[in-house]
């Protein structure tokens, strides 16, 4: 491609990229070209670059720039088609993980009976050292090639990471191996490795090493495979968004409707929406009346009512009457799709954390080599002898080789995110811990996450005389018979509180725009706006006046019932705060972050739910793509933001967030933009997880501390010469139980269920 980018820039898949520290390396390479402003990727492994006018950068020029550092890139694809007929939509993107998880299968039946040979004498037969051998060598060149690959490129550009470490680990141990074998005296019949833990200058001429370069091999792949098994759901969101969308359609052509896919709309095309489907695209209602539920965009509980001249979005649903709608957007200009720009564009610009391990080994590793080099100069100087100094160097580059750093991050994340799925926490890699345990402020989302999301009826009014189990069974019947949103709230209000069955209308008639009317147990029965009753004459007495004005002014829905000429009540329905709301809030702060309460909702609203709930921050009447900037505004402030949320609107700002905790009872564009997941629909999961989070990483950050004091402990004794091959073993061995006894204490991890009883 040699076209020259437009003002909007272009998006890069990456490909090579093993660590963030090779994100950072191409984002500066990127950066240093004229004009060209660019940002890197490791989880979503894309680069966003935006070139000035007039730069005469081209797309051609910035892959070449991006090859030259090392790696791969390309334009994206366009979007893959829908799945077929019993394909789930991750299973294209699950086989681009098959050849990673036929290596470490490979890598693994290959290395248990290298690792039991060396470290069980009584398996020692006659010649095992050989068996050992060909075991380990495919392990190392085929096995471990990603790694040296990698550190090949990173020795090009002068860099060096844990990939560094275990090429030149696993290759010295194979090495030195190989020469023992053949030249020196390990390959003779009847060696052994004993068990002697005795410290002694050797020749290393008996001595090999193949179970550690087999054995770190393999568990470092595990970790790679278990977190690019994570990474994989990076793109997740973006499908889950596109396919909430209507897959066709009912257009009208010459006065027929025709059923076309959603693809083939044109602005201008007018198309019907019968009860119960998706709008299919963002447009102008020119007949018919109805209430849309937008809440999987909006995340507002009460639906909206609709009539000629109204617009609708696209992927809301018409909850009443047919519709016919004339489209103003298709395609990439629907409220839908900017949504899924916006998760796109927080997705990438969230900075991916650096990995313990890589930052560690960056100081690491030119210290080994140095003193490596060191010992084997030493040696050499003091008339040691060649064979002697080249042993106390390479026992340096074998006892460096991390076998527990490669387990110290998958084994801790593999217990925490057993234990969490035990609990409804889902946990989706080791990037999104370090955001736990600096987050300080949480954003919870109103609708779905503090309260039900679900419209209930919540408070009955009834006038002077009436009876309220007469009213509700009244207006319960009539409002059954209705598919509007609030209608159904109040039948299922009426029968759950009368605790019988509701009985059957008569010369039921919809009011469009105003309510529900009919005869019931021979009573006219009108139920809706107070309009409604007004049209027939039956003014509301002052009290169920001042009743509706109450809950209206707290942005709760009224609705009025009245019968044989006279207004006998008001029904109060909202979206009810769940009953651990506040025990939730009080959690989170205990844990030092500071709550907020965003919403799309009106003021009043955002106010009752929060003062019910015990937050003080109130951010309201927020359209559903400028959470993110809510977010963005948050984060420049200083602060670290968790985000909590359920619906399609909270994707981006989830993506956004540093850290994002996603409602398992919410939508999927929700849940996959998450970096936590919680199944439950109790916000007090939310405090768990964070706490589990962070007890994660600290395991993480102690294996890594002692993982590196084992290896650092040995190495004088290695620089020495007075390494013995079973001290090596047993101090990868001990190292290696020591981490993972340490990861699996995260299995007594104890949620706080039982405080809310208590508090």
């Amino acid at each position: 491609m040699t076209t020259a980018i437009g003002e909007h820039g272009i998006e890069l898949e990456i490909g090579g990229m093993t660590c963030a520290s090779c994100a950072a390396r191409i984002e500066k390479k990127l950066n240093r070209m004229e004009g060209v402003t660019a940002t890197v990727n490791y989880a979503t492994e894309k680069a966003q670059v935006a070139v000035a006018a007039g730069s005469g950068v081209r797309t051609a020029d910035l892959i070449a720039t991006v090859e030259k550092t090392g790696y791969t890139a390309g334009v994206p694809e366009p979007p893959a088609p829908a799945p077929a007929a019993g394909e789930t939509p991750g299973e294209a993107a699950g086989d681009a993980l098959a050849p990673l998880r036929q290596r470490l299968l490979i890598s693994v039946a290959l290395s248990v009976p290298v690792i039991l040979l060396s470290m069980v004498p009584p398996l020692q037969f006659t010649y095992w050292q050989w068996l050992s051998l060909t075991l380990a060598a495919p392990v190392v060149a085929y096995g471990a090639w990603p790694f040296h690959r990698a550190a090949w490129t990173n020795l090009r550009h002068g860099a060096a990471t844990m990939d560094t470490l275990i090429s030149m680990g696993t290759l010295a141990a194979l090495g030195w191996s190989v020469w023992a074998l053949f030249l020196g005296h390990a390959g003779m019949p009847g060696m052994t490795h004993p068990f002697e833990l005795t410290i002694g200058r050797t020749d290393g001429s008996s001595a090999i090493y193949l179970e550690a370069a087999a054995g770190v091999t393999t568990f470092v792949l595990a970790g790679r495979y278990f977190e690019a098994r994570a990474k994989r759901k990076a793109g997740a969101a973006l499908r889950a968004l596109m396919e909430l969308g209507a897959k066709d359609v009912a257009v009208l052509r010459d006065g027929r409707e025709i059923r076309v896919p959603t693809g083939e709309l044109r602005a201008g095309d007018r198309f019907v929406v019968r009860p119960g489907e998706k709008i299919a695209t963002d447009g102008t209602v020119v007949e018919g009346s109805s209430a849309v539920d937008a809440s999987m965009l909006t995340g507002e509980s009460v639906p909206v009512e609709v009539s000629p001249g109204d617009t609708v979005t696209g992927a809301t649903v018409n909850a009443g009457g047919r519709l016919v709608v004339e489209a103003t957007r298709v395609g990439a200009d629907t409220q839908l799709a900017r949504m899924a720009r916006l998760v796109e564009e927080a997705q990438n610009g969230k900075a991916a954390a650096q990995r313990l391990a890589d930052r560690i080994s960056a100081v690491f590793v030119p210290i080994v080599i140095a003193l490596a080099l060191g010992t084997l100069g030493y040696w050499l100087v003091t008339g040691a002898g060649a064979v002697a100094a080249f042993t106390a160097a390479v026992a340096v580059l074998i006892i460096a080789c991390p076998c527990a750093l490669g387990l110290a991050t998958p084994t801790a994340l593999m217990v925490g995110t057993g234990r969490g799925a035990q609990l409804g926490i889902l946990l989706k890699g080791p990037e999104v811990l370090e955001s736990t345990r600096k987050a300080d402020t949480v954003v919870l989302d109103k609708t779905g996450t503090v309260t039900t999301g679900v419209m209930t009826l919540t408070e009955v009014h009834v006038a002077d005389g009436v009876e309220e189990a007469q009213v509700l069974r009244l207006a319960g019947a009539l409002e059954h018979a209705s598919e509007h949103p609030v209608a159904r709230a109040v039948a299922a209000g009426a029968a759950a509180r009368t605790g019988a069955a509701l009985p059957t209308p008569e010369d039921f008639a919809n009011v469009p725009g105003l309510g529900v009317q009919g005869v019931v147990e021979g009573h006219a029965v009108l139920v809706g706006r107070e309009q409604l009753l007004n049209d027939w004459s039956q003014s509301l007495p002052s009290g169920l006046a001042a009743a509706k004005a109450a809950a209206e002014a707290e942005g709760r829905t009224a609705v009025t019932v009245g019968w044989d000429g006279a207004a006998r009540a008001v029904l109060v329905v909202s979206d009810a705060v769940k009953p651990t709301s506040a025990e939730a809030v009080r959690r989170l702060r205990a844990l030092g972050l500071t709550p907020v309460l965003l919403t799309g909702d009106n003021k009043a609203v955002a106010e009752a739910v929060a003062a019910e709930v015990g937050i003080d921050e109130v951010i309201a009447e927020v359209l559903p793509e400028d959470k993110v900037a809510v977010v963005e505004r948050l984060q420049a402030e200083g602060r670290s933001v968790a985000m909590v949320g359920d619906g399609v609107n909270d994707a981006a700002a989830l993506a956004r967030a540093d850290l994002g905790l996603a409602m398992g009872t919410g939508t999927d564009a929700a849940i996959e933009a998450g970096d936590l997941t919680l199944v439950r629909g109790d916000l007090r999961a939310a405090a768990d997880a964070i706490r589990l989070a962070r007890a994660t990483l600290g395991t993480i950050r102690g294996n890594l501390f002692w993982a590196f004091g084992y290896n650092v402990a040995a190495l004088p004794l290695a620089a020495a010469g007075l390494l013995n091959p079973m001290i090596a073993g047993a101090a990868m061995a001990f190292s290696s139980v020591f981490v993972v006894g340490n990861s699996l204490r995260l299995r007594r991890f104890k949620p706080l269920a039982g405080a809310g009883a208590r508090g």
